[in-house]
């Protein structure tokens, strides 16, 4: 699969993510706020410090990451 280039954090837990063939798109990670390892999403601005990873994993901090894959396939369909 393609790597993600660009991520940033959109209002009301979204993500915004653009990868490597120029496919781009808006993904609602709101269903997962406050489950498991995402409850710290609850905190202020702990959504906004997304970032990509060295193996291309779309990560907040060591402890929570997505798969770019699974990402991508929601992106498209």
């Amino acid at each position: 699969m393609f790597k993600p280039v660009e991520v940033r954090a959109l209002p009301g837990f979204r993500l915004f993510v653009r990868y490597s063939d120029g496919v781009a798109g808006e993904v609602d990670l709101s269903n997962l706020v406050g489950k498991g390892v995402f409850s710290a999403w609850m905190e202020p601005q702990a959504f906004e410090q997304v970032g990509i990873g060295t193996s291309g994993e779309i990560h907040w901090n060591d402890q929570i990451d997505l798969c770019p894959d699974a990402i991508y396939l929601q992106i498209t369909g």
